[in-house]
């Protein structure tokens, strides 16, 4: 069956998936074709891929204050979270708006589920009640990937490296490392694993304009973690098979880019995000908006129009040329609510009607403008619809 789209899209949908740069592709390129070679075997043009392969593991280490003896690369950041997973067996605190892939890590031990405040937020105070004298391990993501919420890791950092000087007088060997998911957010906001005090990093080259499926995992010295898939003893013998040059030549391409833009491409993304939500509620008194007014990602709004089907104004939407989501790209591939939304507190009836809007780097004013614009008639057209005026 052949998909007939507009001719003019307005991608408004970065959370789930960034389209890769030109310039990154152009990186990775000769990696596909003529620097093809398997890092492993002997002859020159191998070695020299496998040099290429190392130093752009130094390059992408580098963009968040870590060195490449302290990267493990994998297929992407649910694979990455696994692995990070493995540094402990005893009890687990994570947070209820975690991806689905920390959460599903969790729960195949002994866990406990902090619960956010109604902006989305998870506070220190809240991780440091759920922390119990077994707990090894604490998972908390830099910014939600529904809200974009971003949380305080680095006063969860400093709380939790006093629970481990005090278990250290008392005697107490058991670890207790922390570990951020920071797929949401590079690019927009300060990631350096340093300055977030954390222990066990996680980042996703598909959410910063590299290829899907390249991630990769940072542990910090002294961290133990165990491997996941064994095989030929790649990675230090952490991940296992042959890597993937070209995805990891993109990633710190792609990391580099995002690392010099910031400051810059999150003014931006302000503004745009700022404009589009000012409008909206101009236009739509009875409009929601969810998460931290002032700690969110610049390019991240949530919205909801209570009484309305998200669902429905999704595909209205699309046939106009404007892509954005319900919530997660997971929850929403499975059909269900947001675990997020019910999470915060929202009802059926809001969480029902909810739209996620991130905006990214091909974004410019005048879409934003035309985005919101077609946004607010679809929904005037979907509350009269609902009301019996139409």
């Amino acid at each position: 069956m052949k998909i007939i789209m507009p001719e003019k899209i307005l991608y408004l949908d970065h959370a789930a998936a960034t389209p890769m740069d030109d310039r990154v592709f152009e990186a990775m390129r000769p990696y596909l074709t003529t620097q093809f070679f398997n890092p492993s075997s002997p002859y020159a043009p191998a070695v020299q891929v496998r040099r290429d392969y190392e130093a752009a593991k130094a390059r992408v280490a580098a963009t968040f204050g870590g060195r490449a003896d302290e990267v493990v690369m994998t297929a992407g950041a649910t694979e990455s979270i696994n692995l990070a997973f493995t540094a402990v067996s005893g009890h687990v605190v994570t947070s209820q708006i975690e991806h689905e892939a920390v959460l599903a890590a969790a729960r195949r031990r002994g866990h406990t589920l902090v619960v956010p405040t109604d902006k989305g937020i998870i506070t220190p105070e809240a991780i440091a009640a759920a922390i119990t004298t077994t707990t090894q391990l604490v998972s908390v993501q830099l910014a939600n990937n529904e809200l974009g919420t971003v949380q305080p890791v680095r006063a969860i950092a400093d709380m939790i490296d006093t629970i481990r000087q005090e278990r250290r007088s008392s005697g107490d060997v058991t670890p207790l490392y922390l570990h951020c998911d920071a797929s949401q957010g590079f690019g927009q906001i300060d990631v350096h694993a340093a300055r977030l005090g954390v222990d066990l990093l996680t980042l996703n080259a598909g959410k910063m304009y590299g290829p899907k499926q390249v991630g990769l995992l940072w542990v910090k010295p002294g961290s133990m973690i165990e491997p996941v898939i064994v095989g030929g003893g790649q990675e230090r013998g952490l991940r296992s098979g042959t890597e993937n040059v070209a995805g990891v030549i993109a990633f710190a391409c792609a990391a580099e880019l995002a690392a010099e833009k910031r400051k810059h491409e999150a003014a931006r993304l302000l503004r745009l995000r700022d404009m589009m939500q000012r409008r909206l509620q101009e236009a739509l008194p009875d409009l929601v908006v969810s998460g931290h007014p002032k700690k969110r990602l610049p390019g991240s709004l949530h919205v909801s129009v209570p009484g309305l089907d998200a669902e429905r104004l999704i595909f209205a939407l699309e046939a106009r040329g404007v892509l954005l989501a319900t919530g997660s790209a997971c929850a929403a591939n499975k059909g269900t609510r947001s675990h997020v939304l019910t999470a915060i507190g929202l009802s059926d009836e809001i969480a029902d009607g909810s739209l996620r809007i991130t905006l990214g780097r091909h974004v410019d004013e005048v879409g934003c403008e035309a985005a919101t614009r077609i946004i607010i008639e679809e929904v005037k057209r979907e509350q009269a619809r609902v009301s019996g005026h139409a």
